[in-house]
Parts: C-alpha cells; structure tokens; sequence
C-alpha cells in the first residue's frame, strides 16, 4: 500500500506545516519522516529534541512571515533602483524647513580677487508643509534697500519666484529657467536660492563616496527642458548623518562646470539641519559669492 503524502499549508501571517484533514499533525511535503525511518534505532530523548528543535524552526518561519515566504518562493525582496532612491532623497530635501527670521550678509569677490563691501540680508520663512515662502531682502550699506525676492515653495508643483528691485518696484513672476538671474548681482541666482534642481523630475543616486571626511549620497538632478546659459545637470553631495547639503556642481548642455556651491556650516533648529553659510563660484568668471546668515536659534 502507497504511504499517504503530506502536503505545505500556508497560514496568513506565516507558514504552518499540517497534514491535509489532520490538523496540528507536523509534516514535511515529499520528505520522507526522518523519525519513521530510523524506527527503534532512534531513542526517544533524540527524538524528543529533535521535534523541539523542528518546532522552534515552524515558529521562527512563522514570526519571519512576508520576508520567509517570500525567500522560501525563491523572489527576495527588490531594492529600489537608484531612480527611486533619488526620487525619495529630492522630496526630503524639498521639505518645508522651519519658520525661521534672521539677518545676515551678502559678500561678492570679483574677477580680481577683490572682495566687494558686504550688503545686509534678512531672512524670513514663513507658512506651512503645503505652502510656504522664503523671502529674501538685500540692503545697500548705508540701510537703503535694494531688492527683495520671494520663493514661493508648493509641496505639490514647483517654486514661484517674485523678484522686486528699488528701480523697478512693480516687480516680476519668474519661474523655471527663467529664474536664472542673479540675485543682488551676485553669482547667486534666484532659482539657486529656491534649489530649483530638486523639483526637476529626474532624480537618481549617481554613487555613495567620503566628501570633507563625510559620507555622501551623491543626487544627480538632470533639467529636461534645459536651455541655453541655464543649468542642465546638477550633482548634489547630501550627508548621510545630517541629510545636509555638502556640495554642489552644476553644468551646462555640453557639460562644462558652471556653478559649484560649497556649504561652511550647518546649525540644528527645531531637530533639522538650517543652513548658516554659503559660498557659489562662477566657474566662468572665477568669481564667488558668499552669504552668511545669523542663526542663534536654539534646537
């Protein structure tokens, strides 16, 4: 008479092993009983840890539950490509900072190696997760003020640049490349200071490499409307301890350097990281760009 065969059942939340029409009986599918095959040559202490040590290995597969039926099927887990990981990191770094009002000041080095007389800035954020705005105003040395730009920051869309200058305070709405201009006359334009390059829709982690003794996710933004004397690619080295911005270097259609933004220092409010300073060069010019901000905001 054939032996009757046992067969896998699969619980919900695990695997449980049981005989079809004889529940709670453990058995294994097409394996022969290891204990019915030695018979009397096995004692029953030996037998009895050996059904211990089976019934700890059907508990463990069942606390494993999706990770272990997805092994046992043979369909490990996929990792996220590295699209989707750039697309992760570009919406955390999108994320609405906290309210914040500050002062500082914008210095310009020219062609020459002169550094320009510091203009005083004012810094206020303002809003909510959904919308909120950043606005930046900039002042002569004698107190007169000069310009003000406000980045307006949607959760769901792109950036929204207002730009208002004492000779001409009716002001323009730009948006995309077209906020390509400087700030201040400075080598800061006004899409640098919305971080425009992470609203764009290609996102990718490039690589993992050290920058100033730090481990960095490496993001590649790549422009897909990029034009003329606007950005095409940037790269943006993001700290892995922090998830503060390192390093930047942006290029051009024919992948000339244009920009590279270095970040001197960093300070925690409220639980996140705020940038304190800031220095861009026109790798065209050999001209840069400092700003310094005056955060003495306890976290």
């Amino acid at each position: 008479m054939a032996p009757k065969k046992a067969a896998w059942i699969l619980s919900p939340t695990g695997v449980a092993l049981q005989e079809r029409g004889h529940p709670g009986r453990l058995e294994t599918t097409g394996v022969p009983d290891p204990e019915a095959q030695l018979g009397s040559t096995l004692s029953r202490p030996v037998r009895a840890v050996k059904r211990r040590w089976f019934l700890q290995l059907v508990a463990l597969a069942s606390a494993a539950g999706p990770a272990f039926r997805a092994f046992a099927a043979g369909t490990p887990t996929a990792r996220p490509s590295a699209e989707e990981e750039g697309q992760v990191l570009a919406a955390e770094l999108r994320q609405h900072p906290p309210a914040l009002s500050t002062s500082g000041s914008l210095r310009r080095r020219d062609a020459k190696g002169r550094w320009l007389p510091a203009l005083p800035v004012q810094l206020e954020i303002r809003g909510h997760e959904a919308l909120w705005e950043s606005l930046y105003r900039v002042f002569a040395p004698s107190g007169a003020w000069l310009e003000t730009v406000a980045v307006s920051h949607a959760a769901a869309g792109g950036n929204q640049y207002t730009l208002r200058r004492a000779s001409d305070a009716s002001g323009q709405n730009l948006q995309g490349n077209a906020a390509a201009v400087p700030f201040a006359e400075s080598d800061f334009w006004l899409c640098d200071l919305g971080l425009e390059f992470l609203h764009w829709p290609a996102q990718r982690i490039a690589k993992t490499e050290m920058r100033k003794g730090r481990s960095c996710r490496v993001l590649e933004s790549t422009n897909p409307r990029s034009e003329p004397g606007a950005y095409a690619r940037v790269l943006t080295w993001v700290d892995l301890e922090s998830g503060g911005l390192m390093r930047a270097e942006a290029f051009d259609r024919d992948g000339q350097r244009m920009k590279e933004f270095n970040i001197g220092s960093l300070q925690k409010i409220n639980g996140r990281f705020q940038l304190k300073s800031m220095e861009i060069r026109d790798a065209r010019h050999d001209t840069r760009t400092r700003l310094e901000f005056e955060l003495e905001i306890g976290e």
